[in-house]
């Protein structure tokens, strides 16, 4: 049950990443919500299978900072990559 409301945090996190940083109309809206919570549950379950457990306080603070960083990274570093993307593609077109 744990694990369910991990993940919904973390979509949670990962959509206000997408919705608070610019840039948000290059990529898809689910996109880094979706990446937060996988991330976080992955992390989830790596912590537990490491000993944590889902009562203590660290195990929430460590996997939805990770997911929420990750999805942080992917809000900034995949428009960027985009817009040059499609400006190199656009000078390759022009040029034919």
């Amino acid at each position: 049950m744990e694990l369910l409301f991990v993940v919904l945090i973390a979509f949670a996190i990962g959509l206000g990443a997408h919705y608070l940083l610019p840039h948000r109309a290059s990529t898809g809206s689910m996109l880094s919500a979706s990446v937060a919570a996988a991330v976080s549950s992955l992390v989830w379950v790596a912590l537990l299978w490491a000993g944590l457990t889902f009562d203590g306080g660290w195990i929430w603070v460590i996997s939805l900072v990770v997911g929420g960083a990750v999805a942080l990274a992917l809000s900034i570093v995949l428009p960027r990559r985009r817009a040059a993307s499609d400006a190199a593609l656009f000078t390759r077109l022009a040029k034919a």
